[in-house]
């Protein structure tokens, strides 16, 4: 099969997906056996194809899919004015020392807060898919580890954690969110 032609089906796939695709599901839809070399490759190629487009091709924890530049996002919100749901401060700074700790007990997170963290807390991150018990810790009690998701990185658009941006940076932006509210 031409390169061409892989590309088209590469290409109906991911629009019609929805969710993020893997290489393995990609390649499934061949008769012909292709390195995950030169798959990536259509991929990438694929992906320079959208380069002037609205919309952009993304690698992802989970997968790769189509997704809409962000400079074109205010436009789209004014046909689906449903805002996101607001996550407290206990809830932002739990995900990120989750996120940037893990895996991590319980007490971890709360000797680095200072304070209990509440159960509502663990539950809401957990419902949303962002976080999850990914094994114990061997000392009394079994304490849970928490571990962030697939899909927390899959909604930042990350593909793996060392993709996130350093801490000083996330502190910088908290300060500057309190002194303008």
């Amino acid at each position: 099969m031409e390169p061409t032609q892989v590309k088209k089906i590469l290409e109906a796939a991911l629009l019609a997906a929805r969710e993020p695709m893997t290489t393995h599901e990609l390649k499934k839809m061949f008769d012909e056996d292709f390195s995950s070399d030169t798959l990536r490759k259509l991929l990438d190629q694929l992906r320079e194809d959208w380069v002037e487009r609205p919309v952009e091709l993304i690698q992802l924890a989970s997968g790769w899919r189509f997704r809409t530049r962000a400079e074109y996002l205010p436009y789209l919100d004014r046909l689906n004015p449903e805002r996101p749901p607001k996550y407290s401060r206990a809830v932002l700074e739990t995900l990120a020392i989750i996120a940037y700790r893990q895996p991590i007990t319980r007490g971890g997170i709360e000797e680095i807060r200072g304070v209990a963290v509440n159960t509502n807390v663990i539950k809401t991150l957990e419902e949303r898919g962002w976080i999850d018990v990914v094994g114990h810790r061997d000392t009394p009690g079994r304490p849970a580890l928490f571990a962030t998701t697939k899909k927390f990185l899959d909604d930042l658009g990350l593909r793996s954690v060392s993709e996130l941006p350093p801490l000083e940076q996330i502190s910088q932006t908290l300060e500057l969110n309190d002194e303008n509210q």
